[in-house]
C-alpha cells in the first residue's frame, strides 16, 4: 500500500536531521572575541546558513530587502542589548519567513519575565483562565483589551516574533505565549518595567507586575482547571493513542501524537481496532485529531485502511480538528477528506498546503536552538481535498467550536453534539474549486448507478488505496474510461482539462452501451476551438454535440467541481 509519505513527503532523513541538528562543529567561544563579534557570528549563520541556504523558499512571503534591512538594524545594536532583546530579534528575523514550521524556541537561552495570568479562546473571544489568588473571582470573564488594545491587536503584534502561515496557528502561539512581559515591552506594547492593564468586560481592570519566573512559582494562583469538576470520556489521554465506544453506534479513536507507541505499534492497535468494529455495529467512527500536533504522516495508515475498509460496508468516519491539530496531523486530516470522511470542529491550527519536514538548528555561539522547514508539501496537488486550498487554515466540514460553559461542566460540544445527531453527514462543497481527475472519475461513477466492482489490488500504480473514488478508478480502468499511463499511473490528483473530459464521457457513452443520441437541437453549429486544441477532436466534437459538455462554460479555464456534477448529470440523462 502506497503512503503519502512514501509518495513525496518521505521523511526519514529529514527525522534524523532533527536529532542531529543543523549545525557546525562548534569549539568553545575564543576568549577575544566580543559579545558583539559573537552576536554576529550567530545573526550571520542564523540568516546565511540557515534561513538563505537551507530554507526550500525563504523569499516566498517577504522580500529579501525587509531581510536585510532588519538583519543591519539588529547589527546596530549587538555590543548594547541583553541576551532576551538578541533572541527577541532572532525570533522575529525568522518570523519573516512566514512558515509556522520555521522558528527560534522561546526562552532556551534567556531569562525572561512573566505577567501572573493567561487566557484561552473559546469560540471568538478570549477568557482569563488564571490569575492571582485575590482575582480568582475574575476567572472565566471575557477580556477585551491588553495594553489598552483590542486583544486581537495584540495577537496581530505577536506575529512579528511568531511566524506563522494562517492567523489560527498565530492565536495559538499567542495563547501559549500572552504572559511572557518581555514579549510586550520589546513590541512596544508596554513600558519596560510598567505593568500591563488586562481589560475584563464589565470594565474592570486588572493591572499586572512583570516577575521573574521563580517568583511567579511562588505565587499562588487560581486556574480555570480547577473549576472543572470532571473531565468528558473523551478528554485527552496521556497516551500516543487508544480507542473505546461511546455508545453502541459510536466508536471513538483518539490519536495525539503521528507515532509508534512503544508498547502498541499503530498495525497491532489498527487490528484491535480491526476486531472491534467487526464485533460490532457501529454506524460512526469518531477519529480526534485535536491534540496531535505532528510527527510522522504515515504512521496511522494501518488504521486508515481499516477505517477505510469499514466505510466500503457503510460506517461513516468523522474526523475532529483544531487550533492544535497541527503538521502531520493535519496532512492526515485531509486525507480522512480523501477518504470521504466528514470534518467536524474547529479550524486546523495547519494550513492544507504547508512548509515542513522539519530539520532542527543551534547557533554556534549562544546555542540558541529553533527549527527549520526543508520542504513544501502541496497537498493542492497531491490530494483532492486539497484541490484549489492552498495555504490557509483548513476548516472543517461543520464547524462546532468547543465552548466555555461546556469546558467547565466537563463537556465536548463537538462530539455531544455528534452523539445527539446520527444523521449521516456531508462535506463542506467547494464548487468552485478545481475538478480533479479523480473527481471526474467519482462523479461519472455515481451517474452510472456506482456499478459493483471487485477491487482486486489497486486500480493504478500511483493510487494511495484510501480515496472515496476508489471504486470509481476500478470501474473505469475496467470499463477503458480511464486507461492510465505506460507506466500505469492516472495522476487522480491532478486538475482535469476540457478536451480529457470530452474524451472520458466520450468513452463512457460507448462503455454504458448508450445508443447514440442526437445532435441537441441547439448545439448544430461548430464545436468551440478551445476544445479541439491538441485534442481527440473526434471525442470533443462528440461530448459538445450530445450536450455532456456545459453550453456556456469557458473552455479556456479549467472545469470546476460543479461543472463536473454537471457534466455527470448530463451523462445520467442519457441513461435514462
Amino acid at each position: 500500500m502506497k503512503k503519502l509519505v512514501t509518495a513525496f513527503l518521505r521523511r526519514g532523513a529529514a527525522l534524523c536531521l532533527a536529532a542531529a541538528v543543523l549545525c557546525t562543529a562548534v569549539l568553545a567561544a575564543e576568549p577575544e572575541k566580543s559579545r558583539a563579534e559573537l552576536r554576529r557570528e550567530d545573526l550571520d549563520f542564523l540568516y546565511q546558513t540557515v534561513l538563505v541556504e537551507n530554507h526550500p523558499d525563504v523569499f516566498a512571503n517577504t522580500p529579501e530587502a525587509e531581510f536585510l534591512a532588519l538583519k543591519k538594524n539588529i547589527e546596530s545594536r549587538l555590543e548594547t542589548e541583553s541576551d532576551v532583546e538578541f533572541l527577541l530579534d532572532l525570533m522575529r528575523l525568522t518570523a519573516l519567513v512566514g512558515d509556522s514550521h520555521t522558528a527560534v524556541a522561546v526562552g532556551r537561552a534567556a531569562a525572561l519575565r512573566v505577567y501572573p495570568f493567561s487566557m484561552v479562546r473559546r469560540g471568538d473571544a478570549w477568557y482569563l483562565s488564571a490569575a492571582e489568588a485575590e482575582s480568582g473571582s475574575l476567572l472565566c470573564r471575557e477580556v477585551t483589551a491588553l495594553a489598552g488594545r483590542p486583544v486581537e491587536e495584540a495577537v496581530t503584534a505577536f506575529g512579528a516574533l511568531f511566524g506563522s502561515d494562517n492567523p489560527v496557528h498565530l492565536r495559538r502561539q499567542f495563547q501559549q505565549a500572552c504572559n511572557v512581559a518581555d514579549l510586550y515591552e520589546y513590541l512596544g506594547l508596554v513600558e519596560t518595567g510598567k505593568p500591563l492593564p488586562v481589560t475584563l468586560k464589565g470594565g474592570r481592570t486588572l493591572s499586572l507586575e512583570p516577575l521573574s519566573i521563580e517568583a511567579l512559582g511562588g505565587l499562588k494562583l487560581a486556574r480555570l482547571s480547577d473549576r472543572i469538576t470532571r473531565e468528558p470520556a473523551t478528554a485527552q489521554a496521556d497516551a500516543d493513542y487508544f480507542a473505546k465506544p461511546l455508545n453502541k453506534d459510536t466508536f471513538y479513536i483518539q490519536y495525539n501524537t503521528c507515532q509508534n507507541a512503544e508498547d502498541l505499534p499503530m498495525e497491532a492497535f489498527a487490528a484491535v481496532v480491526s476486531g472491534i468494529l467487526d464485533g460490532g455495529d457501529f454506524r460512526r467512527v469518531l477519529l480526534d485529531l485535536r491534540n496531535n500536533g505532528g510527527g510522522s504522516d504515515g504512521v496511522i495508515w494501518p488504521l486508515l485502511e481499516v477505517l477505510r475498509s469499514e466505510m466500503a460496508e457503510g460506517c461513516e468516519l468523522v474526523g475532529l480538528i483544531g487550533p492544535a491539530t497541527f503538521s502531520s496531523a493535519l496532512i492526515n486530516a485531509v486525507e480522512i477528506q480523501e477518504m470521504g470522511g466528514v470534518l467536524v470542529g474547529e479550524h486546523a491550527g495547519g494550513s492544507v498546503s504547508h512548509f515542513g519536514a522539519v530539520r532542527g538548528f543551534s547557533l554556534p555561539n549562544s546555542g540558541i536552538r529553533g527549527q527549520l522547514s526543508s520542504k513544501f508539501i502541496d497537498l493542492n496537488t497531491l490530494l483532492d481535498a486539497g484541490a484549489g486550498r492552498g495555504v490557509v487554515a483548513l476548516e472543517p466540514d461543520l464547524l462546532i467550536p468547543q465552548t466555555l460553559e461546556d469546558t467547565l461542566a466537563g463537556r465536548d460540544t463537538a462530539v455531544e453534539w455528534l452523539l445527539a445527531h446520527p444523521e449521516r453527514l456531508a462535506q463542506k462543497e467547494y464548487p468552485d474549486a478545481p475538478l480533479t481527475r479523480g473527481r471526474f472519475m467519482g462523479q461519472l461513477y455515481e451517474a452510472a448507478g456506482s456499478p459493483s466492482v471487485t477491487l482486486d489490488g489497486l486500480p493504478f500504480a500511483d493510487s494511495f488505496g484510501i480515496e472515496w473514488f476508489l471504486p470509481a478508478l476500478a470501474w473505469a480502468k475496467e470499463a477503458e474510461i480511464a486507461r492510465g499511463t505506460a507506466a500505469g499511473a492516472f495522476s487522480a490528483a491532478r486538475p482535469l482539462t476540457w478536451q480529457e473530459a470530452a474524451v472520458f464521457l466520450s468513452r463512457a457513452v460507448d462503455s454504458l452501451k448508450i445508443q447514440t443520441p442526437d445532435p441537441v437541437e441547439n448545439r448544430r453549429g461548430p464545436v468551440p476551438a478551445a476544445l479541439t486544441e491538441g485534442a481527440n477532436v473526434q471525442a470533443a466534437a462528440q461530448s459538445w454535440d450530445w450536450g455532456l459538455l456545459p453550453e456556456k462554460a469557458d473552455f479556456t479555464k479549467a472545469p470546476t467541481r460543479a461543472q463536473g456534477l454537471e457534466m455527470a448529470a448530463a451523462l445520467a440523462n442519457l441513461l435514462k
